[in-house]
């Protein structure tokens, strides 16, 4: 979901929250929204969202921020919640070995369901809690750079690096889309012949090419 421009902003990029159940996501969802945080926070059932209009290189950017919830009885949601989504947080806690484990799992899952050029941020939250740390920083560091994924430690409770997350991710994501509609203009302008109308499409409601390219009539 981009590049949707009215009179309030310029792009509209959809954001999924995925992890497992209780690692944070929708306290980074809420920290970096309302700029709040609930320790009593419950369990989030089946899909929420919210939204952050924020200036992105000289864009207004509205962030829509996609939250789920991470227990499998709601996987059957999969697919419509990833549907148009141009980036991802997948978030584990630093104090939960077997969120770091399933990190693999939920990739597969977002590669599998999502578009092949989603954006995507693996987000090791609860760095507040370091004394019940046990998952070092390098070894996230490490899966991510083996998966080609950005790597930030974060925490919601502390408002730690949730900001700098979401403006690294949206900037990323606007830098794509911006480098796709300046090579569409120029195959426009090079493919263009007198006399011949020429269609070119180059993205669909995720910013993402199309395949096929272009198709002259």
């Amino acid at each position: 979901m981009a590049s949707r421009v009215d009179h309030e902003y310029d792009y509209l990029f959809k954001i999924v929250l995925i992890g497992d159940s209780g690692v944070g996501k929708s306290n980074i969802l809420s920290r970096f929204t309302r700029n709040e945080f609930c320790l009593e926070s419950k369990s989030t059932i089946g899909v929420e969202f919210a939204t952050r209009t924020l200036q992105i290189e000289g864009k207004t950017v509205k962030a829509q921020i996609w939250d789920t919830a991470g227990q499998e009885r709601y996987r059957a949601i999969t697919s419509a919640y990833y549907r148009g989504a141009v980036g991802a947080f997948l978030v584990y806690d630093i104090t939960k070995k077997q969120t770091f484990d399933n990190v693999q799992r939920w990739l597969r899952e977002l590669r599998d369901h999502a578009d092949s050029n989603i954006v995507i941020m693996m987000t090791g939250n609860k760095s507040d809690l370091n004394h019940l740390r046990v998952v070092a920083e390098d070894d996230g560091q490490t899966l991510a750079e083996k998966e080609g994924l950005s790597f930030l430690e974060t925490s919601a409770l502390e408002a730690l690096n949730i900001e700098k997350a979401f403006q690294t991710i949206l900037t990323e994501i606007h830098q794509i889309i911006s480098k796709k509609a300046l090579a569409a203009q120029e195959a426009a302008a090079s493919t263009a012949v007198p006399g011949q109308g020429t269609t070119i499409n180059v993205s669909d409601l995720s910013g993402n090419a199309k395949r096929g390219g272009c198709c002259s009539s």
